[in-house]
C-alpha cells in the first residue's frame, strides 16, 4: 500500500504519461477497388465507409477514428484515383488528393492480384513517397508468387514501409496499426472515445441506399446513381435516388418494383429497428457531367 509521500510520484507519472498519449491523421489513398474502405472498416471495427466490388464506389473523403488507451488514429478513406470523364470524376479525384495534405501519414494501398501498374505509379508520385507507407491488400485472395511480385515492384519505390495486409482476414492488419501508431506525433483526442466516424447520419443512410443498389442493379447503372436524403423526421426517412435517364429509373425500380424493394430490405436490416425508409425514384438528366449538380450534390 502507497503511503502519503508516494501519491505525489504516482501523480507525476500518470503526468508523463498522458503527455506521451499519441494522435494524427493517416490518409489511405490508391486507385479504384484496391480496398481502402475495406480496410478502414477492418481497423475501426465497423463499417464506415461502404464497400462494393464495382470500382469507384467512395466518393467522399470519409474519417474513421480508432481510439487506443495511448493514442487515437484518424483513417481518411478517400475515393479512387481514375481517369476522370466526368464533372463526377474530376471531383472526387480532386477530393482523393486534397485529403493527402497536412496528413500525418500517407499510405499508398495496392490490389496484390493486380499487376504494378502505370496508375498505380501516377498515384504514388503524387505521395511524399520516400514518407509513406505501401500497404498491399488482398493478400487473402492472392497468391504468394503475387503477393512477392508486387512487393518487389513496389519496392522501387523506396518507400518508408511495407506492409503485406487482408482487409477481409485481418492477416497483417495489427502490425501496420502498430507501425502507423508509433509514426504519431504526440497529441491530444480529435474525437470522443465513442466516436467512430465523422460522417453525418444523412450522408450515412443516403450512402447505404446506394451501396445496396450497386450490389442489386446492372453493372451500367452505379455510376449514373446519386442518393440524398430529403426528409428526416425520426423515424421516417425518405431518400431520393437520382438517375440520368427515364430508361434507368426503370431498371431501378425493377419489374414489379422488386429491385427497389430488394434494395430497401437489405439498407432496412441496417438500421434501428422501427425506421420507416422510403425510397423514391428521379431522373435528373446527365447529372455527373454537370458540374452545377455535382457540386449540389455534395460531392
Amino acid at each position: 500500500m502507497l503511503d502519503d509521500a508516494d501519491a505525489p510520484d504516482e501523480q507525476a507519472a500518470d503526468a508523463v504519461d498522458e503527455s506521451e498519449h499519441r494522435s494524427g491523421f493517416v490518409a489511405f489513398v490508391g486507385r479504384p477497388n484496391v480496398g481502402k474502405s475495406s480496410l478502414v472498416n477492418a481497423i475501426c471495427g465497423r463499417k464506415i465507409s461502404i464497400v462494393s466490388d464495382k470500382p469507384q464506389t467512395t466518393r467522399h473523403r470519409i474519417m474513421g477514428v480508432l481510439t487506443r488507451p495511448r493514442a487515437q488514429i484518424v483513417f481518411v478513406d478517400t475515393p479512387g484515383l481514375h481517369k476522370a470523364v466526368t464533372a463526377l470524376g474530376e471531383r472526387v479525384n480532386a477530393t482523393a488528393l486534397d485529403s493527402t495534405a497536412d496528413v500525418d501519414v500517407q499510405c499508398l494501398v495496392l490490389d496484390a492480384t493486380m499487376p504494378f501498374g502505370s496508375g498505380d505509379r501516377w498515384v504514388a508520385d503524387r505521395l511524399d513517397i520516400a514518407n509513406a507507407v505501401v500497404i498491399v491488400n488482398k493478400t487473402d485472395i492472392a497468391t504468394p508468387d503475387q503477393v512477392m511480385v508486387m512487393l518487389g515492384a513496389a519496392g522501387a519505390l523506396d518507400a518508408e514501409a511495407y506492409f503485406p495486409v487482408s482487409a477481409k482476414t485481418g492477416d497483417g492488419v495489427g502490425a501496420l496499426v502498430d507501425h502507423l501508431t508509433a509514426r504519431l506525433p504526440a497529441g491530444p483526442k480529435y474525437f470522443p472515445d465513442d466516436e467512430v466516424s465523422d460522417l453525418p447520419e444523412e450522408l450515412w443512410v443516403a450512402e447505404l441506399v446506394r451501396e445496396q443498389l450497386l450490389a442489386v442493379t446492372r453493372d451500367e447503372l452505379p455510376y449514373s446513381i446519386a442518393t440524398r436524403v430529403v426528409e428526416w423526421e425520426w423515424p421516417r426517412i425518405r431518400v431520393d435516388i437520382l438517375v440520368e435517364r427515364d430508361s434507368q429509373k426503370g431498371m431501378v425500380i425493377g419489374k414489379g418494383g422488386a429491385i427497389l424493394k430488394e434494395a430497401g430490405q437489405r439498407v432496412r436490416a441496417q438500421l434501428p429497428e422501427g425506421v420507416y425508409l422510403e425510397l423514391r425514384v428521379k431522373v435528373d438528366k446527365n447529372w455527373q457531367h454537370r458540374p452545377d449538380r455535382v457540386e449540389r450534390l455534395g460531392y
